[in-house]
């Protein structure tokens, strides 16, 4: 693979030793690939992609600490986020898994397992419903990498400002129906995925049922689960590596009020916010949003709420725009959240 690769959030990459990688936002440094292990080759793995048995790895310390016992080279102090970060040299990458492609092979494959049956009945039903082109919509995760289990569940990802809007819209009329396919989370499907959630994200659970009640992005699909991730499509995308700094400025818990949330529904997520108090940790100011990389921030809080969060002060600054302000990034640390005040 080149150095000019474009990879982005819900992509899959694969090392020249057999390692997956599951590729996080949309800015990637000129010839490496910001992403982090998912999938392990281990001779005790349960999941087999051919010949090959692996692992998956979930927390983000798990994850960690694999890269420093085994490919230390990969982590590093990135001076643009200002964060160790895992970056993957293009020139490592032997294989580019594409969520649109692998579904693109569902729909022309006749020998489907249920897995990949159901992944793309997901996908068919959602397409049809949001009035959005094939190109536009992809699997990811486990299907991607066909490494999923008879479990596993259905990731879906779709691309551009407008088609998200569409299939969010539509995915919330398809919760709202009672028909055999969707349903949102009962409770005790919250409590079995809190179980998973808060190994490494700290939250009560009575606040994680008020605010994973009403989301829309995951829920069941013929009693399965399913998540579907909303990527900014390439065109969409105007900042480029280098051309905002971000800038470690402590640690912050605060009180806010959302003032525009057009933007929580995307990986990665950002909350406008106003009336800014900081309860705790450094003070800086103007904090003018909240951020984060993972989509379990999705959808965490609406335009006119007020929330308390914890997580990582960032100094942005911005050169194109000669403009300068703070925001709080979650999801590096367990103890990072959002809730409603």
């Amino acid at each position: 693979m080149n150095g000019r690769m474009k990879t982005r959030e819900g992509d899959l990459i694969e090392n020249k030793a057999g390692l997956i990688f599951d590729v996080k936002g949309l800015i990637h440094p000129p010839s490496t690939i910001i992403a982090f292990p998912r999938f392990i080759p281990d001779p005790h793995g349960t999941r087999r992609n051919k010949s090959t048995p692996y692992r998956k790895v979930y927390a983000l310390s798990e994850r960690f600490q694999f890269l420093e016992q085994r490919f230390p080279h990969y982590l590093v102090h990135d001076r643009f986020f200002d964060e160790r970060l895992c970056e993957v040299p293009a020139e490592d990458v032997r294989h580019h898994y594409k969520p649109a492609n692998r579904l693109r092979e569902l729909r022309q494959d006749t020998g489907l397992d249920d897995v990949e049956t159901c992944a793309l009945e997901f996908c068919t039903f959602l397409r049809r419903h949001a009035k959005i082109s094939w190109s536009k919509i992809g699997i990811t995760g486990s299907i991607l990498a066909k490494l999923h289990t008879p479990n596993s569940d259905i990731d879906d990802v779709v691309y551009g400002f407008e088609n998200c809007k569409r299939a969010y819209s539509a995915l919330k009329a398809l919760l709202k129906e009672k028909n055999a396919f969707f349903r949102p989370y009962n409770r005790e499907d919250l409590k079995t995925l809190f179980g998973f959630r808060s190994k490494d994200t700290m939250m009560d659970f009575e606040d994680f049922v008020r605010t994973e009640s009403r989301k829309v992005l995951q829920g069941k699909f013929l009693q399965r689960d399913y998540f579907v991730r909303f990527v900014k499509d390439w065109s969409e995308v105007r900042e480029k590596y280098g051309d905002v700094r971000y800038v470690n400025s402590g640690y912050s818990k605060l009180r806010a009020t959302i003032v525009n949330d057009s933007e929580s529904i995307f990986t990665p997520c950002v909350y406008k916010v106003g009336n800014v108090q900081i309860l705790e940790g450094t003070k800086v100011t103007p904090i003018e949003e909240i951020v984060s990389f993972r989509g379990r921030f999705c959808e965490q809080a609406r335009a006119g709420e007020t929330v308390v969060a914890q997580g990582k002060a960032e100094r942005v600054r911005d050169t194109k725009k000669n403009h300068e302000y703070f925001r709080i990034l979650l999801g590096n640390k367990p103890s990072d959240y959002m809730v409603l005040a």
